[in-house]
């Protein structure tokens, strides 16, 4: 009698700064050590914004445990190390004084239906002037041997067109042809923030303004089971006091309907979804600026109680949210 097919399994990573990546490589840490599994071992990864920066890691190769020790500041030798000092501080350098995209404005005002107000507002924001030399520098010095697709791991980069605003999915079938570490920088590009990366003559800019995480990509690859971990997102929350944690908890709770819509298609085509968030433990550390270098550390070591509990949690059938 032949054995069971075992299950493809598909991982999805988000959107959610310096903070939102420290926080991610905590949940992964928790979730191998859950299940027993290796990351590396997945069908398929996708990558928004800082999640790419993860899921790239993967991709070529990288096991968790290398990133672990990153966090804490104990890297082997010739392991890869983000200085995310090197991304400068924890508020953005002056912009240009110019309109970010004057032909994704003329789209959004012609096209209104066709981009979120997200993307328009992105059309009119000035240009950033930040650079991410520093994450295309890890991304190409992790992967050596591997510069381009395919990956080791199966990979996905998502994007967005800055003069069309569409989204760009690279590593898939059809893409922009590019090297895994400029996707990667393009797929981190925040407007305002850093300056839009340039590929073949086009412009790119964070994938997270599309989506927080585009789970939603996932949908007909015919995967059994995703976990999606959506630090952008939160399905329970803290009361913060300062006007700008305000703020960033009502962003959250516009990303998280947008995932719950994602995970929702995936259900849909019969794919078991886990979608793993911060909850308010996290969120108090966080505090109110995901770029906030000083608070790294005690997001990841949080990460690794809350999602150790959030993956419990999702094993047993309720919401999975940490914290």
């Amino acid at each position: 009698m032949a054995g069971r097919r075992a299950p493809r399994r598909g991982l999805v990573l988000g959107a959610g700064g310096v903070l939102g990546s420290a926080w991610m490589i905590g949940a992964l840490r928790a979730y191998e050590e859950t299940t027993g599994m290796d990351v590396r071992d997945m069908d398929m990864v996708v990558g928004t914004s800082a999640g790419s920066v993860i899921a790239a890691l993967i991709g070529v190769g990288t096991d968790v445990g290398t990133m672990v020790n990153s966090e804490y500041g104990r890297p082997l030798f010739n392991d890869p190390v983000l200085d995310y000092t090197r991304l400068g501080s924890a508020l953005p350098p002056r912009p240009r004084m110019r309109i970010g995209s004057r032909r994704l404005l003329v789209t959004s005002a012609r096209h209104p239906r066709s981009v979120t107000p997200l993307v328009a507002l992105v059309s009119l924001l000035p240009q950033g002037r930040g650079t991410l030399a520093a994450v295309g520098d890890l991304v190409a010095a992790a992967g050596s041997s591997t510069t381009t697709w395919p990956t080791p791991v199966p990979l996905w980069i998502v994007a967005m067109d800055y003069d069309t605003g569409t989204r760009v999915v690279f590593g898939a079938p059809g893409a922009p042809e590019a090297s895994i570490a400029d996707a990667v920088m393009a797929s981190c590009a925040i407007p305002s923030w850093y300056a839009p990366v340039m590929i073949d003559g086009r412009a790119y800019v964070d994938g997270g303004t599309r989506s927080p995480a585009s789970a939603d990509l996932l949908a007909g690859v015919g995967l059994d089971e995703v976990l999606v971990l959506a630090p952008a997102c939160s399905f329970a929350f803290d009361q913060p006091r300062g006007a700008l944690a305000r703020i960033e908890r009502r962003m959250r709770r516009v990303a998280t309907r947008v995932v719950v819509r994602e995970a929702e298609l995936l259900r849909s085509a019969g794919t078991r979804v886990t979608v793993i968030c911060p909850g308010p433990r996290d969120l108090e550390v966080i505090g109110g600026n995901v770029m906030d270098l000083t608070r790294r550390r005690q997001v990841f070591e949080t990460s690794l109680r809350t999602s150790a509990t959030a993956l419990a949690t999702a094993a047993e059938g309720r919401l999975a949210a940490a914290g």
